[in-house]
């Protein structure tokens, strides 16, 4: 079962498929080396259509609005991205070391969490973490889990410093 179909709301389902997508994407630029606009141009025209061929990943119908800025957005923020990443590493796993689909996970989490303060940061990390299950079945998915909460705690201390009651931790 793909990530976006493990979602009750449609509009869920939607922007969790423009997630996986974007990861994906990620994971083609770095791999092949081509520019954002190509490859967002690509999924665009090619495998975010209603007529696209279904095969894995099946993306379902994204928001594909959210796809291309995620995608764009991690691919230009790049740097920054992979600074909060390597601060939240232990410096015996530097982000070099972490396996490709892994990176981009990460790196499209991060700016996810970094530039999109309309999305609750529990709410996409949870998100990247079952894009993490969809991938891989040992200890990454804590990982990922692991990282993003922190670079959440480090970006958004005010959001990630609440208790169960809605109030401030002291």
């Amino acid at each position: 079962m793909s990530a976006a179909a493990k979602s009750p709301r449609p509009a869920a389902r939607k922007r969790t498929a423009a997630r996986l997508a974007a990861v994906q994407a990620f994971y083609q630029m770095e791999m092949v080396g081509l520019p954002a606009d190509t490859v967002v141009g690509e999924f665009l025209a090619h495998r975010l259509t209603a007529d696209a061929p279904h095969e894995e990943p099946d993306f379902g119908e994204a928001d594909r609005s959210l796809f291309a800025e995620l995608a764009r957005g991690a691919a230009a923020q790049r740097d920054a991205v992979d600074r909060a990443i390597a601060a939240a590493l232990s410096p015996d796993w530097p982000l070099a070391r972490l396996e490709a689909v892994l990176r981009a996970i990460l790196r499209v989490g991060t700016y996810e969490l970094a530039y999109r303060r309309d999305v609750p940061p529990e709410i996409a990390i949870n998100e990247y973490v079952d894009i993490a299950h969809a991938f891989y079945a040992g200890k990454e998915p804590g990982m990922v889990n692991g990282v993003l909460d922190k670079i959440a705690r480090d970006l958004r201390p005010e959001e990630m410093g609440r208790n169960r009651g809605g109030k401030a931790a002291r």
